[in-house]
């Protein structure tokens, strides 16, 4: 039998337990795999590589196109990026999925409620993107990037796993009330594509009202689609209902590669001592089989999983107590001894192949039917109110084809006056519109329009403002006309 290559990172804290728990069930079990160990994280670090991953376990995972890995530890005072995000960037898997669902002698407050339910989460956009900058040294920025492509990808996804799964609705939770542009994305691909999956019943959500109704009446979602920070945060929720980070697996599936981990972190503070649940991470790697196409190895371990949860004679610390918990040794053990057993309250559900989908490779340029230069924002430094600053910009302009329309201060309109009442930062954003009858603008007038505006305020950043096929390819301030 043909084995499957998979490279094998054991991560840093509880990760070499919980990995090798999930190792010696899927040897058990007979499924053909060879491993290939590598490093990232800590270790790594240390080592003076910055990124956490070493070029040795980028080429294994070039070859292998699968990694099973464990919680990778972020340093604080060395390193750089997280090693969790750098991997899941460097090979643009850019969805990840984190099911939960009721786990017998689990208690909750919501045991007996049926959940089952699975969070699809944009995974490399978003405020991921990790894009900051000290605008003046008591304001910091930081840039949202929502693609139409990205977005996409992550909702086809959605619905493909529903089909897989043999589910029948699929939620999008968005912030789009607020944040029209980039949330606004998600929403409006969302509504598209879902035309495309007529067997799929589509909802979108606003995200508080999502979190809201996961506390209250969770069983009423099967899949919820969502950006990038929302999905972190709602994923968070959603393994808290079932019984914590311990039982909540993920998978980061791109369109050449998957990352398989447990949701939860290195857990220092029981590292060493075999006391770790290692249910996330035997999770992640039945995701993993699944996507390997080894669907009856899966529903093997998982049905010897809940066999071992159902019978409760061994449950892990954080379920029982740590006084009185199963070691992680112990609990993978019962599991193997379960191999072939079925539970008796509960089902596996039925598995279909998850369909990727393939979309163009080439670079994303969405070409408008027609564009448009209609202002300006300067974002200035200035430890003046916004009376002082409106008369200077007013003169500055004069001559420009630009005229000073507004001054906002952290998002609120502020001059011409509202009657707002804000604290002020040092911190402007002057909005420049181009006059009336003013033709096409070049670059050199908005340069100009800097020069003037620089001569008196330190200018930190410069928004063009674009029509785009007649639309604003911008947003309004708090209170602006």
């Amino acid at each position: 039998m043909a084995k499957h290559r998979v490279t094998l990172i054991p991560g840093d804290g509880i990760g070499p337990e919980v990995i090798g728990a999930a190792r010696r069930i899927l040897d058990a079990a007979g499924v053909p795999i060879e491993w290939e160990v590598c490093e990232a994280g800590a270790s790594v670090f240390r080592k003076g590589i910055e990124s956490g991953v070493p070029p040795e376990t980028i080429d294994s995972i070039r070859r292998t196109r699968v990694v099973l890995k464990g919680p990778l530890e972020t340093p604080v005072g060395y390193g750089e990026k997280s090693a969790n995000v750098t991997l899941r960037k460097l090979f643009e898997t850019y969805a990840n999925i984190r099911p939960v669902r009721e786990y017998p002698n689990v208690k909750t407050p919501y045991s007996g409620r049926g959940i089952d339910l699975v969070v699809v989460r944009e995974n490399v956009e978003d405020l991921y993107a990790g894009i900051e900058h000290m605008q003046t040294p008591g304001v910091a920025q930081a840039l949202k990037l929502i693609s139409r492509k990205g977005c996409e990808k992550v909702v086809r996804l959605a619905f493909e796993l529903a089909r897989a799964e043999g589910r029948r609705r699929v939620h999008c939770a968005t912030k789009s009330n607020i944040l029209k542009l980039t949330e606004g994305m998600m929403k409006r691909v969302f509504e598209e594509v879902a035309q495309e999956y007529p067997d799929i019943e589509a909802q979108h959500i606003i995200v508080d009202n999502c979190a809201h109704q996961l506390v209250k009446r969770p069983e009423q979602f099967e899949v919820i689609v969502t950006t990038n920070m929302n999905g972190d945060i709602l994923s968070d929720l959603t393994s808290a209902l079932i019984g914590g980070l311990g039982f909540a697996p993920s998978a980061n599936i791109g369109s050449e590669v998957a990352i398989f981990e447990a949701v939860h972190g290195s857990a220092p503070k029981y590292a060493g001592k075999n006391v770790a649940n290692p249910t996330a991470v035997i999770g992640s790697a039945i995701l993993m089989l699944r996507y390997l196409g080894e669907f009856e190895a899966a529903e093997l371990i998982e049905n010897a999983l809940l066999v071992t949860l159902e019978e409760g004679k061994i449950l892990t610390g954080d379920v029982v107590g740590y006084d009185r918990g199963a070691s992680t040794t112990e609990y993978a053990e019962a599991i193997i001894a379960n191999l072939g057993r079925k539970p008796q309250t509960v089902q596996v559900r039925q598995y279909k192949p998850l369909q990727i989908p393939r979309l163009d490779k080439a670079i994303a340029w969405v070409r408008p039917h027609s564009r448009r230069l209609v202002g300006v924002d300067i974002f200035i430094e200035a430890d003046r109110t916004p009376q002082e600053l409106g008369p200077v910009l007013e003169r500055l302009s004069e001559g420009t084809p630009f005229w000073l329309k507004m001054i906002s201060n952290r998002g609120t309109k502020v001059y011409p006056p509202t009657g707002a009442m804000p604290d002020y930062v040092d911190h402007y954003r002057c909005r420049f519109l181009v006059r009336e009858g003013v033709g096409e603008l070049q670059d050199v007038e908005v340069l100009e329009l800097l020069r003037r505006v620089g001569e008196h305020y330190r200018w930190v950043h410069v928004e063009k403002l674009m029509e785009l096929d007649g639309v604003p390819g911008f947003t309004k301030a708090q209170g602006e006309d």
